[in-house]
């Protein structure tokens, strides 16, 4: 399924995530895949540090970290730098849907978030989009970025 790592766009991913389980499975896995986690953060503030200092092609956030919607803040502040965005969440926000490419809901399967990724990567390369996981909900986003 996956199209081979010289053509993928998605190398470096920051995570966002305050269930520590969630963010130590997070960051294991997607090293195992192959991935650079260049940090797991959950704190907005913390989000922002490194949004500011270091290469991210993707950013994998909660929406609600600490009972707050700041993974919101954290899109908003990836999107502002061309930053991809996925919310993984329990309730994905009708209201941010212009600043992420989707919603994967919790739970998910490492498989399923592994799959996910692989979806954003293919719509950010405009390769053909690959069979959805379960529980991934797709943002319809024009040319642009932008929500469609």
């Amino acid at each position: 399924m996956f199209f081979g790592k010289d053509r993928r766009v998605v190398h470096r991913i920051l995570v966002v995530e305050d269930e520590p389980l969630v963010a130590f499975d997070n960051e294991h896995f997607l090293t195992h895949a192959g991935y650079v986690v260049v940090e797991t953060v959950d704190a907005l503030s913390q989000a922002e540090a490194v949004l500011a200092s270091q290469v991210v092609d993707l950013v994998i956030a909660d929406v609600n970290l600490s009972g707050n919607r700041d993974g919101i803040k954290v899109a908003t502040a990836a999107h502002a730098r061309g930053i991809a965005v996925l919310f993984v969440t329990g309730a994905c926000p009708s209201d941010a849907r212009h600043l992420a490419y989707g919603c994967l809901y919790k739970p998910y399967s490492q498989r399923d978030l592994l799959s996910a990724i692989e979806v954003v990567d293919a719509i950010m390369r405009g390769a053909k989009i690959p069979r959805l996981p379960r529980g991934l909900s797709l943002f319809e986003r024009g040319v642009d970025g932008n929500a469609a």
